[in-house]
């Protein structure tokens, strides 16, 4: 894997079958070989992105004690509210009927990162928890409206990958997602010794695969985000920003949606390459900061997940695992997470 692939959705919605047969094949194959693909003319705007990230530049650089008033709930039953570093321990553990089924990574360092997770407003499973609006006027407000904006083209691209796969309906995979039960994360890695990063002593986030179905990724200029070679186990490229492009991802859930035809690529955000941009020397060389905004797409939690029969073995015509609902997989994934 020289390149992460590019797919361009610009002709997508132009009306034209054969332009929506294209993009969806170009869409699919990169998810089937490499399950990372750059996303371009995805439909958010620049100026709604840039401000995006203008307001968590807003949120985290408050001062704690004024996060800590949208503190994320102990435990890992609700995934909502300000993480601070140090809190969330990301690991690549999956367990199945109560024992430990895969590891890869670890959990003994520290993740020196902070987040803050929104979903949806009407949903009770995982009521949001927000920042008091005298703290952060007009945040709750932007975010809301921007959660809505990144699903309307989250069901973009699964249309596109329900035409991709040979369904005969583009809105199959859309009827199992309404939106509640997707998140919206800000994300912030402070400034961190590049020593220390470069051995191990911390992270900001180890190699890990995502639970849901799609990822939509919206990054900074400061890099670090690698994804794994599906060819080279343990080698890792650099998902190097791209001006108004987004990252698809492909998330667990699908992978074992489509009987593992389509591809949930481990990566891990690393220490970043080096410059007058992005590092400063003193003491100790430092990296910048690193903003990101994941938008993680998944099922309705009783949404059951059945391996496609268009996706079977061509050798022997078998599916891989057995059905599953979402809320059943989750909290299988969710074990070990926070403490």
């Amino acid at each position: 894997m020289a390149t992460i692939p590019v797919v361009d959705l610009s002709s997508w919605s132009d009306g034209e079958p054969a332009n929506r047969k294209r993009i969806a094949s170009e869409l699919t194959e990169a998810c089937r070989r490499v399950g990372f693909v750059y996303v371009r003319n995805h439909g958010v705007p620049d100026d709604i992105l840039r401000e995006a990230f203008t307001w968590a530049g807003k949120l985290f650089d408050l001062p704690l004690e004024k996060k800590m008033l949208a503190p994320h709930p102990p435990g890992m039953s609700v995934h909502r509210g300000y993480s601070w570093p140090g809190l969330e321990k990301v690991s690549q553990i999956i367990y199945a009927d109560g024992e430990e089924e895969k590891q890869v990574g670890s959990r003994r360092v520290p993740d020196v990162k902070e987040s803050y997770e929104i979903g949806s407003e009407v949903f009770a499973q995982q009521p949001n928890v927000w920042i008091p609006e005298d703290v952060l006027p007009g945040f709750r407000e932007f975010t809301t409206a921007f959660y809505s904006r990144c699903f309307e083209v989250a069901k973009e691209l699964l249309r596109a990958l329900a035409l991709g796969l040979g369904l005969d309906d583009e809105e199959f995979f859309v009827r199992f997602h309404s939106g509640l039960n997707n998140q919206l994360r800000l994300l912030h890695y402070p400034p961190v010794e590049v020593e220390k990063l470069a051995k191990g002593e911390v992270e900001r986030m180890p190699a890990h695969s995502d639970w849901g179905t799609i990822t939509m990724l919206f990054q900074d200029n400061g890099g670090g985000l690698q994804v794994e070679d599906p060819n080279q186990h343990g080698h890792f490229v650099d998902a190097t920003p791209m001006d108004g492009a987004l990252i698809l991802n492909v998330g667990d859930l699908l992978m074992r949606w489509s009987n593992d035809y389509l591809k949930s690529t481990l990566h891990r955000v690393t220490l970043p390459p080096l410059s007058k941009e992005n590092g400063v020397s003193g003491k100790s060389l430092m990296t910048q900061s690193r903003y990101s905004i994941p938008y993680f797409v998944a099922p309705d939690p009783t949404a059951i997940v059945e391996c496609l029969a268009v996706c079977a073995n061509e050798a022997d015509n078998s599916l891989r695992y057995p059905p599953i609902t979402q809320e059943e997989y989750a909290k299988m994934r969710a074990r070990g997470q926070y403490l």
